[in-house]
């Protein structure tokens, strides 16, 4: 159980600082529709709407309503209206619209907090008022409600911010006498510490907790919303109990599992808490990295944190900025610290699985961070800045390079190959493990089509990933420039392709650039798999333009150079070019376009 007992560890720490935004336990959260304000004495003063970025609202929780999907099971304070309104029958239509049960159910839970030695003025507050039975009148007559101008009900197809009003979810203000206290109930500390104590005076059922080792108050009912306030999938879950029963081996889920309620509560909230600072979402799978110290992660791609004024257009200057970078993370940490990464993924609305765990010293990630990054570095085109750096690749842009098609000028994947191809590639970076083959086949042959894609820029990018995860591949062995001495056969033939496609593409007039494909680009696929023979027909079919070509001398002087470095036989040999030779297309571009040009 080393994930859970990581996640109460972090709750443990953060919890002592009041601002860091953790739940408390018995807490949870809930997207509210509507906001009730309230004075001390329970008279209402008012209502209005929630936007849906303020909607998240903090609610106290029991055992049993903390995972409700079912049946009767109030809130102790915020909930629906079903729950909370005694006239809810008078505008309501349907199978709920007689709510008596859920109404007595609150009503009663909130009456006996009410009553405890740990009660609170607002809920004294919350209680007066909803014994009179005029929250659905009250918020008619304030308009935050509408109804039927003939039938007195709800009107069914009006909905606040996204949900049927029927099931708008109400939160409660609460104007104290005394001013300097929080009116904002899902902010009150004094108001959580209140029912935190409320709570744990109702907790039975003390066993062994497996995670502590401390006889406590045990709990099968475990919490959900565990990615967002909307989700109804859990981690831990013990409801079966009927058909293959524990599969044999337990006679109840008592001996199956027994986890504190307190142990619960504080994993859980701690990794909600996580999820939402730091969680990242692809498609169902939901990954979230931390340190044990809490200390900050650098983001897996380092570049966006990086002053957007600064590149580096030499590979020296960015493997020092890379490692000034990471020192500064590094001195956070004390020596025994560990980073975790946790990815969850949902086969089912109820369900929550752990796709992914690791956990490794603090040093060793940041090492396999750097690593990766220098390995994977290339010389990119930034469009952005309109310049040429060295950088390397976010996870998402070499998914959507290796996979992704184009839709409307941008290469997309769909969230399910997202999901896959993450949870391959996350080891590689965590880890250190390599790049694997087949991708960097994938990358080849995508790069090795581009007629396959409308927009040039697309297929750029897919050459310079391609070249990235082949250099990584490699452990960063490949150099990053045109290499004079390289006489690798796919190497040399990659140059003399993009001799041939910046050769015919200068002749071009500015406005057909973007239009005309190049006999280079034309015949690419063939040239990929039959380099010699399909040299011979984009070098003939070259000729016409390199006629017109204001640095002919050049380009020729390029191409004999090229020819120069081959063996009769490496020339001759017409089987299929390795990645090696996108290298040799990527980097002699770059050459040309750097280098100092010979009138013809």
């Amino acid at each position: 159980m080393g994930w859970t007992n990581e996640l109460y560890a972090v709750y443990e720490l953060a919890c002592n600082d009041p601002k860091s935004g953790l739940l408390p336990v018995s807490h949870s959260t809930a997207n509210a529709q509507i906001e009730v304000t309230l004075d001390e004495h329970g008279h209402f003063k008012g209502a209005n709407p929630i936007e849906k970025e303020n909607a998240v609202t903090i609610i106290p929780v029991t055992e049993d309503s903390g995972a409700r999907s079912s049946g009767i099971c109030p809130m102790p304070f915020a909930d629906k209206l079903v729950y909370i309104a005694g006239d809810y029958p008078k505008f309501a239509e349907g199978k709920r619209a007689d709510n008596a049960n859920y109404f007595h159910a609150y009503m009663e839970q909130l009456d006996t907090w009410r009553q405890s030695p740990d009660t609170h003025k607002a809920v004294s507050a919350v209680f007066t008022y909803l014994q009179g039975m005029t929250l659905m009148q009250d918020l008619v007559n304030s308009g935050v409600l509408q109804t039927d101008p003939e039938t007195g009900k709800l009107l069914p197809k009006v909905k606040i911010a996204g949900i049927a009003q029927e099931d708008a979810f109400v939160r409660f203000q609460v104007q104290y006498d005394d001013l300097s206290q929080e009116t904002r109930t899902w902010m009150d500390q004094s108001l959580y510490d209140s029912f935190i104590r409320w709570g744990s005076s109702q907790m039975g059922n003390e066993r062994l907790c497996y995670a502590t080792g401390e006889i406590l108050p045990a709990t099968y009912k475990h919490p959900s919303k565990v990615r967002n306030a909307g989700d109804k999938a859990k981690l831990i879950s013990s409801n079966d109990e009927s058909g293959f029963t524990y599969r044999g081996r337990f006679s109840g889920k008592e001996e199956a599992l027994s986890v504190s309620y307190d142990f619960s509560q504080k994993m859980h909230n701690a990794l909600k808490w996580l999820i939402t600072k730091q969680g990242q979402s692809c498609g169902s799978l939901t990954l979230v990295t931390w340190a044990s110290s809490l200390a900050a992660l650098p983001k897996e791609q380092i570049e966006d944190e990086w002053d957007e004024e600064e590149s580096y257009d030499s590979l020296p200057l960015y493997k020092e900025k890379l490692r000034q970078h990471l020192l500064g993370y590094g001195t956070n940490y004390p020596t025994s610290a560990k980073v975790m990464l946790l990815g969850l993924d949902a086969a089912t609305t109820g369900r929550l699985s752990i796709a992914l765990y690791d956990e490794l010293q603090a040093s060793d990630f940041l090492r396999n961070l750097e690593d990766w990054h220098e390995n994977s570095a290339w010389m990119r085109y930034d469009g952005k800045r309109k310049k040429t750096c060295i950088r390397s690749f976010s996870l998402f842009d070499i998914i959507r390079a290796a996979y992704g098609s184009e839709q409307n000028g941008r290469l997309e994947c769909d969230d399910k190959l997202y999901r896959e191809q993450i949870l391959r590639l996350l080891p590689c970076v965590m880890n250190g493990k390599p790049v694997p083959y087949d991708l960097v086949q994938t990358l080849y042959h995508r790069a090795s089509n581009p007629l396959a894609y409308e927009q040039t820029y697309n297929h750029r990018l897919v050459i310079e990933t391609a070249c990235g995860m082949y250099r990584a591949f490699r452990k960063g062995e490949t150099p990053m420039g045109y290499d004079e001495k390289e006489t690798d056969r796919s190497y040399l033939y990659g140059c003399l392709l993009a001799i041939a496609d910046k050769a015919e593409s200068d002749t071009y007039e500015d406005t057909d650039k973007s239009k005309r494909v190049t006999n280079a680009r034309r015949y690419w696929a063939n040239f990929a798999q039959r380099p010699c023979q399909t040299w011979q027909t984009i070098e003939e079919r070259l000729r016409p333009y390199l006629d017109r070509h204001k640095y002919r001398v050049q380009v020729e002087k390029w191409m004999q150079e090229i020819m120069e470095k081959f063996t009769p036989e490496s020339f001759a040999d017409n089987s299929r070019l390795e990645p090696m030779y996108l290298l040799g297309y990527h980097h002699f571009t770059a050459y040309m376009y750097g280098a100092k040009k010979e009138d013809a």
